[in-house]
């Protein structure tokens, strides 16, 4: 029997790490919000890797704090071990990676939506949704009808979920949580296009069966970057990480077994992350190389759990722990939890807007693996922008959107509302086209002003950045305008470091530019030099010694942006302009672009089929015109 239950502005179905971040965002820009989650005891659960960040996926969590967000404040406080990737490289790809302290960070969390002013939280649960007048009928297990104006699913791998290890296979949510089934088939009742993804997980091990000196260390960095520009001081390292690798006897027990594995006995029909792997995927695709890296890493503090980084699996259990134990120090492994794969409803992203609100079901959105993407980072950012669009709706506000110039943010939920993705997707640096822009040192000056316009970024928080900007600007500006003369200490230095020595006076930002030298290296003979945080002086670095390519970079930036402001009427008939390609039409019909920029970026709409649409729309508007 249903009952009249409490009725919401927006209601979130999922408290995952989307879920999490739609209901913060929501509740706090004013919008009387419900979070619903299976269990609360497993709120902000890390079903898969203890991590945060990662290459790109650090960008991402520095461009969510800087919103607004809560995930970097999280993942700083519940931080085991802290690395800052591609140091190698240049400073578009450093990015930041912490080992999290996962049950620590589920309770961070857990107390954070608890907290929250605005928002219920109500383990029950959801079965059924349903339109109805002026927003959505929400339905649980026990009866209870919520009416809701907006709703945002951020199911996670919930939705209609099955496990599969070797030949048996079972109806399950992620760490032997509830499926959401029933969820499942409303949302097919209700036409929403969904397909099956698939992912998968490696086993958790006992610490105390592992020999480690036959493995190598993975320490963490000397000097902490924390995620969010709130951290004051950082949490130390307090645990260390290892390597060990595949060998032949692996991969011969992996071929051995692999008609076993559901991946290629045809058992598991969705499809599964490109880009991490099974085990047995590996061995197969890469089937020259010798060796698999793998990272043993610490589940938390008070556990004596151990995640096999890059060896997640699909094999019955007795293979698993047959090739586990071909692994140098894993030969008297004991396995606590087994590894398995999860198959999962999503949504084909296409059907999208980049509000994240779904096309055709005003009021409805998606977040996270619902929408196609992998990956916690992922999965928050989604639910950010999905948590603060559902609340503008309700309150009467503009949309909020993020452009691919202004953040990697706006790069993936472009990614995924106009090009789709035919397997989980993952976000990468070379995914942008603007990633010296988009750095992850950067994030404040790109979205910080953004945050405080939207109201989540505090008095403290705002006049901290406007220093550090200010700080910025101004040491800039001295070293254009400060000249070294030649000096017998300096040259040498210079010569020592293999660039050419000084004859005359030369600028300071000059010098930085050599390939050779840097900021740090200059201080002993800068004696004006002001003390500068550490973040500012990398900044400083990266604008000087990186100024051309920059300049670069925002010329193109223009172009796009002169594409994105050519508006797309919404009543457009692509079927009836003359010269499109039957394939472009095609996909502009399914997207329905909302500009130029958009239609180019498209697969399958060339640049020609752009140039007939660019005709087109100045014809329309000469003729409206007149």
């Amino acid at each position: 029997m249903n009952y009249k239950a409490d009725s919401y502005d927006v209601a979130v179905i999922g408290a995952g790490h989307a879920g999490i971040e739609a209901a913060l965002a929501a509740a706090r820009l004013g919008a009387n919000t419900v979070i619903f989650t299976v269990s609360a005891d497993w709120i902000g659960n890390m079903p898969c890797n203890p991590s945060i960040g990662g290459t790109a996926k650090g960008h991402l969590v520095r461009e969510l704090d800087a919103l607004g967000g809560e995930m970097g404040k999280a993942a700083d406080k519940n931080m085991l071990q802290s690395r800052m990737l591609n140091l190698g490289k240049g400073p578009a790809v450093h990015s930041l990676r912490a080992q999290i302290d996962r049950r620590a960070y589920s309770g961070y969390m857990k107390h954070a939506v608890e907290l929250q002013k605005g928002l219920d939280v109500k383990q029950a649960e959801i079965t059924d949704i349903e339109k109805c007048e002026g927003g959505w009928c929400v339905r649980t297990m026990l009866g209870a009808e919520h009416f809701c104006k907006t709703v945002i699913l951020a199911t996670g791998t919930f939705l209609g979920g099955k496990i599969y290890v070797g030949e048996v296979s079972y109806s399950s949510g992620p760490d032997g949580q509830f499926p959401a089934n029933l969820l499942s088939e409303s949302l097919k009742r209700l036409g929403l296009p969904l397909r099956r993804f698939k992912t998968g997980t490696p086993a958790r091990v006992a610490k105390d069966s592992i020999d480690f000196s036959k493995t190598e260390e993975q320490a963490g960095d000397t000097k902490i970057v924390p995620f969010s520009y709130s951290t004051e001081k950082p949490r130390e390292n307090t645990v260390l990480c290892h390597i060990s690798y595949t060998n032949d006897a692996t991969k011969k027990v992996i071929l051995e077994n692999l008609h076993r594995s559901p991946l290629y006995s045809g058992s598991i029909e969705g499809v599964g992350p490109r880009y991490c792997p099974s085990l047995e995927d590996k061995i197969v695709r890469f089937a020259d190389k010798e060796r698999h890296q793998l990272f043993i890493e610490p589940c938390g503090a008070d556990t004596e759990e151990m995640y096999l980084q890059g060896m997640s699996s699909s094999l019955p259990e007795e293979v698993q722990i047959a090739f586990y134990k071909t692994i140098p120090g894993l030969e008297n492994v004991k396995i606590i939890r087994n590894a398995y794969a999860i198959e999962y409803d999503c949504i084909d992203p296409i059907g999208l807007n980049a509000t994240l609100e779904i096309k055709g079901f005003e009021g409805l959105y998606g977040a996270g693996q619902f929408n196609g993407s992998s990956g916690y980072e992922e999965a928050a950012v989604q639910g950010f922008v999905a948590g603060v669009n559902a609340a503008k709706k309700v309150l009467g506000e503009e949309e909020f959107t993020l452009s691919r110039s202004s953040s990697y943010i706006g790069t993936l939920i472009d990614d995924l509302v106009t090009k789709g993705c035919a397997d989980p997707y993952r976000m990468m640096t070379s995914r942008s086209e603007y990633r010296l822009l988009l750095r992850q040192d950067n994030a404040d000056e790109r979205l910080m002003p953004t945050g405080r316009k939207l109201g989540l970024i505090d008095d403290e928080t705002w006049e901290k950045f406007l220093t550090r900007k200010r700080q910025k600007e101004e040491e800039i500006e001295r070293l254009r305008h400060t000249t070294l003369a030649p000096s017998k200490q300096l040259n040498e230095l210079l010569e020592s470091l293999g660039t050419a020595p000084l004859n005359t006076g030369c600028k300071l930002d000059e010098l930085i530019r050599r390939p050779q030298l840097n900021y740090a290296v200059l201080a002993p003979f800068d004696k004006a030099r002001p003390s500068l945080p550490d973040s500012v002086a990398e900044k400083v670095e990266t604008e000087i010694k990186y100024e051309g390519y920059i300049t670069r970079q925002l010329a193109q930036v223009e172009e796009m942006l002169r594409l994105e402001n050519q508006k797309i009427p919404e009543n457009i008939s692509y079927d009836d302009i003359t010269g499109l390609r039957l394939e472009a039409k095609e996909k502009l019909n399914r997207v329905k672009p909302k500009n130029i920029g958009q239609a180019s970026r498209i697969s399958g709409v060339s640049p020609a089929d752009i140039s007939v649409l660019i005709i087109y729309l100045e014809r329309l508007r000469q003729e409206k015109s007149k």
